[in-house]
């Protein structure tokens, strides 16, 4: 009996190991399809913001990496709110990583939005600190491009200078206005 015990025990421990080790590779990801399904959108959003958005070709074919994020949503209640969304990073039209963004909000707002939104890092140094960054915020010092309507993004050497530029574009919902200063940008494994 004591032998049945311990290989028993050793089954257990074995099938538990295994089984902790599943659940640990389906929460980082491993062998899921989230990739694949924000790679789909992030196409979508490109080629929505290629046809509608003029200029924003140029703005890409002069950028060093591009971050879409394809589908921002937002929710405001009387007091706190916050948005959410999911995208890729990628050099020479190559995913090479997937990011969150989140942000809190507080003040007076009601409703919900969602909207797209691109960030072009104009500058190797600028996509260097983006992508070393633990839990990189976006600032003040990046230019900005709301497009609501089919508006033209002019690519100017203003905004060639520019280290990030970021486009907000889609916008739909019941909240006037979307604002990405301030959101957070982390790494995740999808």
């Amino acid at each position: 009996m004591g032998n049945e015990f311990k290989n028993m025990s050793r089954r257990s421990v074995l099938v538990g190991a295994a089984a902790f080790g599943g659940l640990a590779a389906c929460g980082n990801g491993v062998g899921s399809q989230g990739g694949a399904k924000i790679d789909a959108r992030v196409d979508q959003a490109f080629n929505f913001m290629y046809t509608n958005i003029p200029g924003t070709q140029d703005l890409a074919q002069k950028a060093v990496g591009i971050l879409m994020m394809p589908v921002v949503s937002k929710v405001g209640l009387i007091g706190p709110g916050g948005s959410y969304g999911r995208g890729a990073l990628r050099i020479n039209d190559v995913t090479v990583d997937y990011y969150s963004t989140t942000s809190a909000t507080f003040g007076f707002q009601l409703g919900a939005q969602q909207y797209s939104n691109a960030l072009f890092f104009m500058t190797e140094e600028a996509l260097s600190d983006f992508r070393r960054s633990p839990g990189w915020t976006l600032g003040a010092d990046a230019e900005y491009v709301i497009s609501n309507e089919a508006g033209n993004v002019g690519v100017d050497t203003t905004t060639a200078l520019s280290p990030v530029i970021a486009v907000v574009f889609g916008q739909a919902g019941l909240i006037a206005g979307a604002t990405i200063e301030g959101n957070k940008y982390n790494r995740i494994i999808p």
